[in-house]
């Protein structure tokens, strides 16, 4: 049963095909939608770019991870609007439109898995799979108020899925709720292969609060950081920067850029599409990307993950802000908007790229608006974070 009344413009406008799935199983009772980068049998996949939809045709074969959510007996409901490419952190594809914050109907949904944020905060489908890269379910997350998990990378399978910059991609997954969350949680990350112990060591990421946030950011933060720390315990301050922020958020952008100009390039200088602002200069920059900077990038990444593995250990898990502020309105300049995606960057780039896994919790508000807290843990503490997450809602 496809959406027809789609007013958050969530969804991708494809004729209805017929999507089997099991009638039972723990997701039984539950309706899903799915980025347009996961190829669904008998639908085609755009990624977001008019040219690519009209060169991709209808698969034939379902993306395993959509499969085995609809083996689990979860119903789909459509695909999802993607930014295009993939490659945007703001929810306003130039082709396709901007879905609707749910939330926050004047302020953007943020991207790139807009639309599947969009679906579940304006409650058109209980959950929806998106994928994160530099943040694309996390940002999404905090500006529509849902939980939303950046898993550790290879985790989830994307296979079947349209890449980005795929030492960088992940699949995650928008739920309104905690319970809901775990159901899926459950059939997509199973037990943990070393889960955390039931006491943790909170550690608050002293860099992110004190020179990331505005004061009055932090003092929105404030109620929500001490309702976690009633359940996990008082977060002692630790240090993630390795360098600098700058140097975290230049070696972030050079491996995000050349991976993506490797993915998409050729596409991009043999069809010459029409890409939307901000995509097309991203591009632009990507292409300039050297060996050298990969390389570097490359190498920084293995001293930062060493560094967080070291202060993690086992039972360590950070607590950090999903973003730097509530979303930015919708009626904001291009400018502003990529202002504020640099800003995030750097905020984002952490868990990015060490490959951890990132839970953005909806728990604060600023303006009306919603605003997530997050926990980071260690390599493969997916699900772990999860049943941290249940405890703190079972709490409040």
């Amino acid at each position: 049963m496809p959406i027809v009344h789609d007013t958050a413009r969530a969804f991708m406008p494809y004729p209805d095909a017929p999507v089997p799935h099991a009638g039972t199983g723990p997701l039984a009772g539950l309706s899903f939608g799915v980025k347009d980068l996961f190829d669904v049998a008998g639908y085609p996949t755009s990624g977001g770019q008019p040219l690519m939809l009209a060169l991709s045709g209808l698969k034939t074969r379902t993306a395993p991870t959509v499969q085995r959510l609809l083996d689990a007996g979860a119903r789909f409901v459509g695909k999802t609007v993607t930014d295009e490419l993939a490659f945007s952190m703001n929810g306003q594809n130039a082709h396709f439109g901007s879905p609707v914050n749910g939330a926050a109907p004047e302020r953007i949904s943020g991207g790139s898995s807009s639309g599947s944020a969009a679906a579940v905060s304006n409650r058109l489908c209980d959950f929806a799979l998106g994928t994160d890269t530099g943040g694309s379910v996390r940002a999404p997350a905090s500006h529509c108020g849902l939980v939303g998990l950046r898993p550790t990378h290879g985790r989830v399978s994307l296979d079947g899925c349209l890449d980005l910059a795929p030492s960088l991609d992940t699949c995650g997954w928008f739920t309104r709720d905690v319970p809901t969350f775990a159901r899926v949680a459950d059939v997509l990350l199973g037990d943990d292969a070393s889960p955390l112990p039931e006491r943790v060591r909170l550690f608050a990421v002293r860099e992110v609060w004190d020179d990331l946030l505005a004061p009055e950011v932090r003092e929105a933060f404030t109620p929500a950081r001490a309702r976690v720390e009633a359940v996990l315990g008082a977060a002692a301050p630790a240090s993630v920067v390795v360098e600098s922020f700058d140097a975290m958020y230049w070696h972030f952008r050079h491996l995000q850029g050349h991976e993506a100009w490797a993915v998409d390039g050729g596409f991009i200088e043999r069809h010459q599409p029409p890409l939307g602002p901000g995509v097309a200069q991203r591009f632009a920059w990507s292409k300039t990307v050297t060996d050298a900077q990969y390389a570097a990038a490359v190498a920084f990444r293995r001293r930062l993950r060493a560094h967080l593995d070291d202060l993690l250990g086992r039972d360590g898990v950070l607590l950090l802000p999903t973003m730097p502020d509530v979303a930015p309105l919708a009626s904001e300049p291009e400018s502003a908007l990529e202002d504020y995606r640099n800003r995030a960057i750097r905020m984002l780039c952490i868990s990015g790229l060490a490959g951890l896994p990132q839970l953005s919790l909806p728990l604060a508000t600023r303006l009306g608006a919603p605003l997530g807290l997050s926990l980071l843990g260690p390599a493969g503490s997916d699900r772990s974070l999860v049943r941290l997450a249940e405890r703190i809602a079972a709490a409040t």
